[in-house]
């Protein structure tokens, strides 16, 4: 049995959000393969550090407790989902914060011991599956890339990355004359194997 963070991003509501719809779809075949397996669901919307931006007035005491909390849960885990919208060509302000506050080093990644100054990763037994949608196709914005900005941040700690899946276009027709969960049915069978695998 398998303890699973499942961490979700989106802004919009529920029946809108196509990154929640991706989300659902693939804790479906998730949990079909893997019933008895420990789901732990963080909506970062209700998170006190995803919140809390990094500045200058707080930089003394932004590594809190409630900091310590959420690297120790990534430490007692064994698989990682997370779903993320594109906003503004990269990932949500609320994602950012909550991996400002778990990027520590000497707790999820380390400089001591490592070669030619690349750090160590210190997350290597957590698995990772990233879900992300976005409204404009892939491509269109060259520098706009959140997917491979969290499938490399999270290889950066150490952990194994499964190739993530993205839903893009959902902006642009004909997904968008489709509900969320219409759009999902057309990444059906690629979902399904992904989670099968993880």
């Amino acid at each position: 049995m398998s303890k699973v963070l499942v961490i979700s991003t989106s802004v919009s509501a529920k029946e809108k959000s196509y990154s929640l719809a991706l989300l659902d779809r693939f804790l479906k075949h998730y949990q079909a393969k893997n019933p008895s397996d420990e789901i732990i669901k963080l909506d970062l919307n209700q998170v006190s550090i995803a919140q809390k931006t990094l500045n200058v007035e707080n930089q003394a005491t932004f590594w809190d407790e409630e900091t310590k909390e959420y690297i120790n849960q990534l430490k007692t885990v064994d698989k990682l989902v997370i779903a993320s919208p594109m906003h503004n060509f990269n990932i949500p302000a609320m994602m950012k914060n909550y991996l400002d506050h778990v990027l520590l080093a000497n707790e999820t990644f380390s400089y001591k011991y490592s070669e030619k100054g690349d750090a160590k990763g210190l997350l290597p037994d957590l698995t990772v599956q990233i879900l992300t949608t976005q409204g404009a196709p892939y491509g269109w914005y060259r520098w706009g890339n959140h997917t491979d900005y969290l499938w490399g941040t999270w290889d950066f700690v150490g952990a194994k990355v499964k190739e993530p899946i993205l839903v893009a276009g959902t902006k642009t027709k004909p997904y968008s004359q489709l509900e969320p969960s219409k759009v999902i049915d057309e990444f059906d069978a690629r979902i399904k194997v992904a989670a099968e695998e993880f």
